[in-house]
């Protein structure tokens, strides 16, 4: 993503009592999380948005309000009202039909394809929309839904509802796709039986120059020494990405030469921090919080040696490509949703799901710094691929769709 993106030409100062400027049927990308909210969803959405936009394609995002934040976008932003979502910090809970003007704006902007990335409160207004419109509609299968229910809810009957009230809106869209084709095994395992479409993520990094120079620069700013093993995650501190397994993990090398770097915020982040200290890992282990500048991101990226990603939890990971596009390959658990991209030894690395076999494999693999840099080479060539290659594709699958449901 080129520097026009952070810095756009004019700042758009759009409220909900507004109506839309144009009467261009638009590309409505909906999801319940958006920047300064950063996962990957959202960082999905906003790469959809903003290369849509620099194909010339009239696009606009909806999403939760979040408080005291500005949109700085050359497309339009549509926000609705929101609430704090308990326990998951910065997460918001939409509630977009108490939103009068919000809702007026929706009536009047006219849509011609629209794509919900998640299947809660962006989801209902989205279906509701495509329905009034008759337009088609797109859902993508993002997360582990079921991991989130059972934490939040604690109780296995409402899970089952919930699970199912998420597949009826899946059911309820023309097309259903997924990042990766390993992600199939989830959405059935919750009841899906429809059909199903491959559509990979993608990645704003690239190393358009000497890698090797990149990384030199890169350790230089963060001051890592040159030989310094460095480890790096990059994502939510919650349980269900495994975090522990890699604290523990590094626990057992604590005799090691090692910089570990922990970059995300989440509920379990304090937790992992005491977790740290009471290991004695305190001097070897930096918890970097949130980073939302995606250069200085980068930065990280490129001067890690391994990523370290043996979450359960995910199932199309793009902290997996960003990293491979800095030539950095990740440690992921043999099985797991996440892996199904990386061949073992070749384009990144597998590990069994256990404290022991995680900090046997770090070790060996710092022993042998030239397969990680062949691993990580081949990871660029076969698992990053630009957001402009991948909205390419996006933007044929929609005219396609829009042109099939024209000639229902």
């Amino acid at each position: 993503m080129d520097d026009s993106h952070c810095k756009a030409t004019f700042r758009l100062k759009f409220t909900m009592m507004k109506t839309p400027h144009t009467t261009a049927k638009m590309i409505g990308l909906f999801n319940d999380s958006y920047p300064p909210i950063m996962d990957g969803v959202a960082l999905t959405v906003q790469n959809y948005a903003y290369w849509l936009h620099r194909k010339n394609q009239p696009v606009c995002v909806v999403t939760p309000k979040t408080p005291r934040y500005i949109d700085d976008a050359t497309y339009p932003v549509y926000r609705y009202a929101s609430l704090p979502l308990l326990g998951r910090k910065p997460y918001r809970l939409g509630i977009p039909y108490v939103d009068f003007p919000f809702r007026q704006v929706m009536k009047k902007t006219p849509f011609k394809l629209i794509h919900a990335h998640c299947p809660f409160s962006s989801a209902s207004v989205a279906l509701s929309l495509a329905r009034q419109q008759h337009i088609p509609l797109v859902a993508t299968f993002h997360s582990k839904f079921r991991d989130d229910f059972n934490r939040a809810m604690n109780n296995k009957q409402i899970t089952k509802w919930m699970l199912n009230e998420v597949i009826r809106f899946f059911e309820a869209a023309d097309e259903v796709w997924i990042p990766q084709a390993s992600v199939e095994d989830t959405i059935r395992e919750y009841g899906y039986k429809g059909k199903l479409e491959v559509v990979n993520n993608g990645t704003d990094f690239s190393a358009d120059e000497n890698i090797d120079e990149l990384k030199q620069q890169a350790r230089l700013s963060l001051n890592i020494s040159a030989d310094m093993p460095v480890f790096l995650f990059v994502g939510q501190h919650i349980w269900e990405k495994n975090t522990r397994l890699i604290i523990a993990a590094l626990a057992l090398m604590k005799a090691e030469r090692f910089k570990m770097f922990f970059i995300g915020t989440g509920y379990a982040a304090k937790e992992m921090q005491q977790l740290v200290i009471r290991y004695g890992l305190h001097s070897k282990v930096e918890f970097s919080g949130m980073i939302t500048d995606r250069k200085r991101l980068q930065q990280y990226y490129t001067a890690a040696d391994l990523l370290l990603f043996p979450s359960l939890y995910d199932n199309a990971p793009l902290v997996v490509r960003e990293a491979s596009a800095m030539h950095t390959p990740a440690i992921l658990v043999n099985g797991s949703t996440a892996a199904e991209i990386v061949t073992d030894n070749y384009n990144g690395f597998l590990t069994e799901n256990s404290t022991k076999a995680l900090a046997q494999r770090i070790q060996a693999l710092i022993k042998t710094p030239e397969l990680i840099k062949q691993a990580g080479q081949n990871a660029s060539k076969t698992i990053a691929r630009s957001w402009n290659d991948i909205t390419e594709e996006v933007l044929n699958r929609y005219m396609l769709l829009i042109k099939k449901h024209r000639g229902c």
